[in-house]
């Protein structure tokens, strides 16, 4: 038995209090999403007699990395949640800065993902060129949870 995989099996959404939520669900515009995690869950410290002591390390942070075309609706809404909490912060109100979470979704494969303490690393890199880009934006995010149903 085989099974196919299509981006339009993934949904999710982006939620933040201030800028209400974003649903998708395989729209036009999108590119993909990366979900990177930061923390190594082990680490060897080997002695000078060859005995390794070894360290399982808590912690869930990492990053989310989505690319969508710079004409897509999720490029205007990120654009106006950043500046929105960007805003904020120049007023020195960070209250909001990490208060996004992303859900994600794959139908395939039945896994989800829970992003929590969402914020922008920095605002995405943007061309100015003859033809249409793609627009990456790299969100930090303090808890990643990978939940398979």
């Amino acid at each position: 038995m085989s099974t196919t995989y299509s981006f339009k099996d993934t949904s999710g959404s982006f939620q933040h209090p201030l800028t209400n939520v974003f649903p998708f669900a395989g729209q036009i515009g999108m590119g993909q999403f990366t979900i990177s995690m930061s923390t190594e869950k082990t680490a060897h410290d080997v002695a000078a007699d060859g005995s390794v002591m070894i360290s399982a390390i808590s912690g869930d942070n990492g990053s989310l990395t989505i690319e969508v075309q710079q004409t897509s609706d999720l490029h205007t809404f990120l654009l106006a949640w950043y500046n929105t909490i960007k805003t904020l912060m120049d007023q020195g109100d960070v209250t909001n800065w990490t208060t996004a979470t992303v859900t994600l979704r794959s139908i395939v494969d039945g896994s989800t993902h829970i992003c929590r303490g969402v914020s922008p690393s920095k605002i995405p890199d943007k061309v100015y060129a003859a033809q249409g880009q793609r627009i990456a934006w790299t969100l930090m995010c303090a808890d990643i949870q990978n939940v398979t149903l």
